[in-house]
């Protein structure tokens, strides 16, 4: 019998994993896919925003402002990457002007430190490259900028450590309520009880909590958003983060510094049924290029790498919803966690775990709160890599010319504590394949690795998820 079982291990529900192993609970995280983060978690902006943007007193707002300081903790106890950007929300004429006024006011009410208006020239001389249409700026020097999966990984690996067990590939199928506790189905047919369950499970979230309930308060409604990424040869073209005023639909177009040096350009905010189509267009790409020609000059486009999608987990409740069940005591929904939800993520899980769960018991005395930091080979000096290769070979061995990155670090990223054995997954856990080529030099030789170490076929190897072969068949026969 667990004391918890999570459902999703996307960013929140691996925040809310190591937030509940700093207790002596028996904590089990399930998650459908074949790796962590690998929805909404692995395709968006990277952003932590600074709270300017959510309606005051909302969940959102608080949870995001509360977030935006925790990550400076995460930093430090998990070692993860994080790029302090600072903003600026861009305005073009006196009636947008008068919009920035309302959200400086708003940033204040929400409790953003420093934000600041500065009129286009003084924002201009300190990112030349911004639109020279714009008249003023609100500064926002809170935001920052993380490597959202990278977070995911470590906050989980951390709560692993820390006693909390994973599975995945275990996707929920059913969940019924007999003698005071849950009782959750998965697609291996295993029933697993539990005292409690919390849903993290984004888009998929009404249809777990319809699984129990009768009366679900919310629906989630998929947006889906479209992406230039730019290589990391831009890197300088922007410090900051850019932003156009916000609208209905979210904070529109938005040119983001990424913490290796690339730039994302988009997204769009496109409606849609399908919850797993991540399809792009070439009208959204469209979109995104007029969009950001307001925000910035000379965008370097040509030096796009690749595009892609993402979903959003929309809601019509209109804020994020984390409550206790009104119908079964001990099920937890945390739904509806669209932007600003990679911020919050960590402030969700204090509120989940203070607010309303309400431990009563007391803090683990050995509860370790560190995961050491991940050293890239290609950022050691000459002699320290010289070092290492003296120690192991294999260092030797670069199999990303365009990341630099070693056969030893893929090797840690088939084996370490969350390794993964498809293609994808090693690129999200070595960026091998995230350069210049995207994988045309190297996704041969990672193949090669992960068949060899995992002792299996080469066409048995997946690009990320179950049932995805890269290799289908064989055209070369001696």
């Amino acid at each position: 019998m667990y004391d918890f079982i999570i459902i999703g291990a996307g960013i929140v529900g691996t925040n809310i994993a190591r937030e509940l192993s700093k207790y002596p609970f028996k904590t089990l995280v399930l998650e459908k896919e074949n790796d962590v983060a690998n929805h909404q978690t692995v395709a968006n902006s990277a952003i932590i925003h600074s709270g300017h943007d959510p309606i005051e007193g909302s969940l959102k707002a608080i949870l995001c402002v509360k977030g935006n300081a925790l990550y400076e903790e995460l930093e430090h106890e998990l070692n993860i990457p994080l790029l302090k950007t600072g903003a600026f929300v861009l305005a073009h004429d006196e009636e947008e002007e008068k919009m920035l006024e309302e959200l400086k006011i708003r940033a204040d009410h929400n409790g953003v430190p420093s934000s600041t208006i500065l009129d286009g020239d003084t924002a201009r001389k300190l990112e030349p490259h911004m639109s020279d249409s714009a008249t003023k700026v609100l500064s926002l020097p809170t935001t920052k900028v993380t490597y959202p999966w990278e977070v995911a990984f470590a906050c989980l690996e951390n709560a692993m450590k820390n006693g909390v067990e994973f599975q995945k590939n275990q996707e929920v199928t059913n969940i019924s309520w007999i003698n005071d506790h849950f009782v959750v189905e998965t697609n291996f047919k295993d029933k697993i009880e539990t005292k409690n369950v919390i849903s993290a499970s984004g888009i998929f979230s009404d249809q777990i909590a319809h699984m129990l309930e009768k009366n679900v308060p919310y629906t989630i409604k998929p947006r889906r958003g479209e992406y230039y990424v730019l290589d990391r040869r831009v890197k300088g073209y922007l410090e900051r983060v850019l932003y156009p005023l916000p609208t209905s639909k979210g904070k529109g177009v938005l040119l983001v510094p990424q913490v290796h040096g690339n730039i994302l350009v988009g997204p769009t905010s496109v409606e849609q049924l399908n919850k797993t189509r991540t399809n792009t267009t070439l009208d959204g790409m469209k979109q995104i290029k007029e969009d950001a020609a307001r925000l910035a000059k000379n965008i370097p486009f040509d030096k796009t790498i690749r595009t892609f999608s993402g979903i959003r987990a929309g809601s019509t409740y209109k804020d994020f919803y984390i409550q206790e069940s009104k119908e079964y005591k001990g099920f937890f929904h945390v739904a509806g966690i669209d932007s600003p939800g990679l911020t919050a993520a960590p402030a969700i899980a204090r509120y989940l775990v203070d607010e309303l769960i309400k431990p009563n018991v007391s803090k683990k005395d050995d509860y370790d709160p560190i995961r050491e930091k991940k050293i890239f080979f290609y950022t050691l000096s000459e002699e320290e890599q010289k070092k290492k290769i003296k120690e192991n070979p294999l260092y030797g061995n670069i199999v990303c010319k365009c990341e630099k990155i070693t056969e030893v670090e893929i090797l840690e990223a088939i084996h370490g504590p969350l390794g993964n054995d498809t293609i994808k997954g090693i690129k999200k856990r070595a960026r091998a394949g995230s350069g210049l080529c995207q994988g045309g030099y190297c996704e041969n030789t990672v193949l090669k690795i992960i068949a060899r170490e995992t002792n299996q076929p080469l066409d048995k190897i997946n690009y990320y998820g179950k049932d995805t072969p890269i290799l289908w068949k064989e055209t070369k026969v001696k």
